[in-house]
Parts: C-alpha cells; sequence; structure tokens
C-alpha cells in the first residue's frame, strides 16, 4: 500500500511539474503573439508614413507633411512602447523575431524624414533618444542605455534599437531614396538625384567596410542597396550628359523604363 502511494505521489509531482512547464510556454507563446501584432501594427503604420513622405517632391507644403509624419512617427512609437512594457524584465532575444520586421521599418521610416530634414544620416543614438518613454506617458527623455530594454529609477521605459535592426532599416531607406530621385525628377527637381547620389554612394561604402564580416541579413541588403545606387547614378549619368536632349516631362519616364531594364523584377512605386 505504501509503494502505491509512494508512487502516487511521484505521478503527481511530475504532473505538477509538466503543469507548470505547460504555464511557462503558453505564457511565452501568448506574449510572443502579441509582440508579433504590435510588430505588424507598426509595420504598417511606418509604411503609410513614407507614402506620406514620398508626397515631398509633389507639395510646396514641406513643412506640412513633415509635421503631419511626425504625428504618424509618435503613433508608432507608442507602439514601440508596448513593445518595450512587454519585454520588461524578459530576456530580448527570445522575442526578437517577433518584433524586428516592424523596427527595421521604424528606422526606414524616421531616417527616411530624418534626410528629408536635414541631408543627413540619423545615428542609432539619435533613434534610441526618442524611443525613452517616462511614466506618465505624455513626456519622452533624452539619453542613451546599454541593455536593450530598461527600466530607469523614474519609471521610464527603454526601448533601445539593436544595431542590426538599425543596419537593416538603412539598408532598406535606400530603395525609398531611389525613388525618390525618380519622383525628383518627374516634377522638375534636378539638383535632388545627385545629392541623392552622393548620399547613397557614401552608404554603399559604409556597408562595403562590413562586406562579409556582419550579419548575414546584413550581406543580403548589399545586393540591393548596390542596384538602388545603381539606378540614382544612372539617372545623374542621363541627366548629365542627355539632359538637354530630353523634354523636362519625359525625364521621368525615361528613368523608369531604364530602371525597369536593369531589374525588370522591381517596379518603381
Amino acid at each position: 500500500m505504501e509503494d502505491q502511494d509512494d508512487g502516487t505521489n511521484t505521478t503527481s509531482a511530475v504532473m505538477a511539474a509538466f503543469k507548470s512547464f505547460q504555464l511557462e510556454l503558453d505564457t511565452k507563446h501568448d506574449k510572443y503573439e502579441r509582440l508579433v501584432k504590435l510588430s505588424r501594427d507598426i509595420t504598417i503604420e511606418s509604411k503609410r508614413t513614407i507614402f506620406l513622405l514620398h508626397r515631398v517632391t509633389s507639395v510646396p507644403g514641406v513643412a506640412e507633411v513633415l509635421a503631419e509624419s511626425e504625428v504618424k512617427l509618435d503613433g508608432v512609437r507608442l507602439k514601440i512602447k508596448q513593445i518595450a512594457e512587454e519585454l520588461r524584465g524578459q530576456d530580448l532575444h527570445q522575442y526578437h523575431r517577433a518584433f524586428t520586421p516592424g523596427i527595421q521599418e521604424y528606422v526606414e521610416a524616421i531616417s527616411f524624414q530624418h534626410f528629408i530634414k536635414e541631408r543627413a544620416l540619423i545615428s542609432l543614438e539619435e533613434i534610441n533618444k526618442k524611443l525613452i518613454f517616462v511614466k506618465d506617458n505624455t513626456k519622452e527623455a533624452e539619453g542613451t542605455s546599454s541593455e536593450s530594454i530598461q527600466e530607469s529609477r523614474e519609471g521610464a521605459v527603454y526601448f533601445q534599437v539593436t544595431p542590426t535592426d538599425y543596419l537593416l532599416g538603412i539598408a532598406d531607406l535606400t530603395g525609398e531614396l531611389m525613388r525618390m530621385c525618380i519622383n525628383s525628377v518627374g516634377n522638375g527637381d534636378i539638383d535632388t538625384p545627385f545629392q541623392l547620389s552622393q548620399f547613397l554612394r557614401q552608404i554603399y561604402d559604409g556597408f562595403s567596410y562590413i562586406g562579409n564580416t556582419g550579419p548575414y541579413e546584413v550581406s543580403k541588403k548589399l545586393y540591393t542597396l548596390k542596384q538602388s545606387l545603381g539606378k540614382v547614378e544612372d539617372a545623374c549619368y542621363t541627366l548629365r550628359v542627355r539632359g538637354s536632349e530630353i523634354p523636362t516631362h519625359m525625364l521621368a519616364d525615361v528613368f523608369t523604363t531604364r530602371a525597369a531594364l536593369i531589374d525588370p523584377d522591381e517596379g518603381i512605386s
């Protein structure tokens, strides 16, 4: 009888342990799914911001477009704050794949906005300064953090973009700059393509220094980056050499056709 009781107790202990494992796994899975949903929302709103910013090549009120884009990015940052709260006290790397697409898209959007304002590349530190949220949810504090997620003594929640996500977002930015080049020419702006060409060349040189020594995802983006640079340089060549031969209203069509010949699988949007 005592042997049966011992066996029953052992079985109960094992079942209790597995139930605790099940609860832990279910909790992690639910958190992962919430992060995936937040990442999708961030991606959607960031893309909308990028589409909005492309209007600067065709409207006179650039300041109004930038102000509207800032409002949209503020909404995106609130979503990122929710990610930071979900990850409080958790291992970032266990959930990184759940939200990295959204963060990369946010980096692309805010770097595009920064370029339009300053004609310069936004740094990782500048991006992270905007992702420090104080307790009352109405202000942002400035500063940086060495960890991915931290909570300060005042109750602020920190979200810090990883260097890899930053690089991947900047690599995607080059595609938007290429589209901006084509759109600018179509609207009679001849100076912007040459500015973009020089800027993209600097970015490409920076990525070339990383080469195959960086993360695998970064090296994959290098080919697309080179294609974007080639299209912009081709547009600048056409403007410099044949610009006087092509009517202004036909320049955009010429560049779109040439870009499609370089990469038939990628349309210009």
